[in-house]
């Protein structure tokens, strides 16, 4: 069991279940009510849900930033009110282009880099308090506020004169209903979105994920590749090692001088900060970086050791 143990847990989601149900089933499986996500799966979505627990919950907010990998396919041919299979057709279906090479390449072209992408009207998005989703079921009218996003690498296989599937690796934030939908506009004939699958958030693999099954049901026979503790975690920034003297003044908010560092930091840039150990011990950000003497400043912006001792008190 992992139930008394902070860090994160990597969970292959089914379709079905939303991603707040994972949650809720590795809270009772696990025995720990501290436990989050770091980026949710629509219900029809299946694959990697990295769940944070118990003093990890604190660096959910930071892990938002390592890219994401997915696998899915676009169904062409018409829209639909949800952008995936769940919604209404917005109308007749209308014929499919040949997807020649040409017209392939020009969608990759399209669609790589930092793009702007509108949420689909039926997200979670909120918008006054009131999510996207609510207001479109109530028949009002849905913000129209797009959002820029990094597609860092995209490829497309027609499968079928109506299908193509997709390999995708984008920032944290992107909607793949979006991409789908948008890919169907740019052909003229619509499309929404037939299946997604994620298979990776950052370094980690949905390969060693437990099955969601496997959670709720058997929680001691989970495996333990999948779970990562806080001494095997990475963090998508730069990390620092405190010898004791420094920690203590970094776990007591003070600001810490790091010599012989390696890499490169940005001032007002995260730092990831861990002991000699190599545990995760909080997040920093750096103040001032000086390369040729090696040295970064660094003020805690976070300190995991804090939930640890209010929990104990």
């Amino acid at each position: 069991m992992i139930s008394t143990r902070s860090g994160f847990l990597l969970v292959d989601k089914p379709t079905g279940p939303t991603s707040h149900d994972v949650v809720q089933a590795a809270r009772r499986a696990l025995k720990e009510r501290r436990i989050g996500h770091t980026g949710t799966l629509d219900p029809a979505a299946t694959g990697l849900l990295l769940l944070c627990i118990g003093k990890a919950t604190r660096l959910q907010q930071y892990l938002l930033a390592w890219e994401k990998t997915y696998h899915g396919e676009i169904r062409l041919g018409w829209g639909t009110t949800t952008y995936d299979v769940e919604g209404e057709p917005f109308g007749p279906p209308r014929p499919v282009p040949e997807l020649t090479p040409a017209v392939v390449a020009d969608l990759l072209a399209r669609f790589s880099g930092e793009i702007e992408q509108l949420p689909p009207p039926y997200s979670a998005k909120k918008t006054g308090g009131r999510k996207f989703y609510e207001l479109a079921r109530a028949g009002e009218e849905v913000p129209r506020e797009p959002k820029r996003v990094h597609v860092q690498s995209i490829e497309l296989d027609s499968t079928a004169p109506e299908r193509l599937t997709f390999k995708v690796t984008c920032s944290s934030g992107t909607y793949l209903r979006s991409l789908a939908h948008d890919i169907g506009e740019t052909l003229g004939c619509g499309g929404h979105l037939a299946s997604l699958r994620r298979v990776r958030i950052g370094p980690w693999r949905v390969e060693d994920a437990v099955s969601a099954e496997t959670l709720a049901n058997r929680p001691n026979e989970i495996d333990p590749r999948a779970f990562v503790s806080l001494v095997s975690a990475i963090l998508p920034f730069p990390e620092v090692v405190l010898n004791p003297t420094a920690l203590e003044h970094f776990l007591h908010g003070q600001e810490v001088a790091v010599r012989e560092t390696e890499g490169s930091f940005v001032p007002g840039s995260p730092v990831a900060v861990r002991d000699r150990s190599g545990e995760l011990v909080g997040v920093g950000v750096a103040l001032a970086f000086l390369a040729r003497a090696r040295t970064v400043n660094v003020a805690p912006r976070m300190v995991l050791a804090e939930l640890e001792a209010s929990a104990n008190s």
